[in-house]
């Protein structure tokens, strides 16, 4: 079943589910972790799961004539293998991400070709961050530069037509294409006005629902809403949610994802330090609520594949 229907039933039926995001593990470990991950949450009916993408890496190793040999590394692959694992072991619906960084336009191809044989009908397509050693992204030579083509790219998919070309009388995928909202900005954009008008044109190339930025006051998210209404989006726009666990949070999300911590959120961090999780807990608990009031069909928690207080989060509030 396609994400977006699953999202619109839950419309009509005025209910609101959750769904969860999981990394796939490093390089080395084997699925174990993830099931022990997924398994708690899976008697909880989770609406769908979604599955990161992640970017290569740089590893530097030195030869013995003392020289340095650069090596192109993955820590985590295996995205479409995870989703698909997940997705047959326990029939709940799997999002794989899917990047411009690091791929060429046939990488692409070949990636959907595979999902699509694997029974994946869902993909959350993204431009993805540049990588350790660019300053800025840098597509591939034969990649995308922006989401909106990798969106264009697997619309083109959906019709018959591919890179090449269009192939007589083929089978057609019938992706559900999802993408990325940004509450707080993109870190690139100018501006929030010019922000949304790059969400719109994804859009328009073909994405059926936004998935937001995770953001920890929900009047940001309320508001970017509106903005996306009055700018003729009219698609589901699913929040996401991140529960802080570590003092480290307070720092490393706001550097790394340009999101605001509000002050009371990192007050009480502070003032408990040996009780951060629970604090974050609460905190989640407490905006999914509030969401929920609102109307929401889906609330998309960000795990980093922990899951422990996402289990206690939908608990309290389902």
């Amino acid at each position: 079943m396609n994400v977006v229907d699953i999202i619109n039933e839950a419309v009509a039926a005025g209910r609101t589910r959750f769904a969860f995001e999981l990394l796939p593990p490093l390089k080395g470990d084997g699925m174990q972790k993830i099931f022990a991950a997924v398994e708690p949450l899976m008697a909880l009916d989770p609406a769908y799961v979604n599955i990161t993408f992640h970017r290569e890496g740089i590893k530097e190793t030195e030869r013995e004539d003392g020289s340095i040999e650069w090596h192109v590394v993955r820590r985590r692959p295996g995205t479409v293998g995870i989703s698909a694992a997940i997705q047959h072991r326990y029939g709940v619906e799997v999002v794989p991400h899917l990047i411009c960084g690091g791929l060429s336009k046939y990488d692409i191809e070949d990636t959907l070709i595979d999902m699509d044989f694997l029974g994946l009908h869902n993909v959350l397509a993204l431009r993805g961050d540049k990588s350790q050693n660019e300053k800025r992204f840098m597509p591939h030579p034969q990649g995308h530069a922006h989401a909106v083509d990798l969106v264009r790219q697997i619309a083109d998919m959906n019709r018959g037509k591919f890179i090449d070309g269009e192939v007589e009388e083929c089978h057609h995928s019938k992706f559900s294409i999802g993408v990325a909202g940004y509450p707080e900005v993109h870190a690139e954009a100018r501006d929030i006005t010019s922000d949304i008008v790059r969400l719109k044109a994804k859009i328009d190339a073909g994405a059926e629902y936004v998935v937001t930025q995770m953001f920890f006051d929900n009047c940001k998210y309320f508001d970017f809403v509106r903005r996306c209404r009055e700018a003729g989006i009219d698609v589901p726009i699913i929040p996401g949610i991140k529960p802080i666990s570590t003092l480290r949070h307070l720092e490393i999300l706001p550097e790394t994802f340009g999101v605001e911590l509000p002050e009371e959120l990192v007050r009480e961090a502070k003032a408990h330090p040996d009780d951060v999780r629970e604090v974050g807990t609460e905190w989640a608990i407490a905006q999914s609520r509030e969401l929920m009031a609102a109307g929401v069909p889906v609330l998309h928690y960000y795990t980093m594949s922990r899951t422990t207080n996402i289990q206690k989060i939908v608990n309290t509030i389902f």
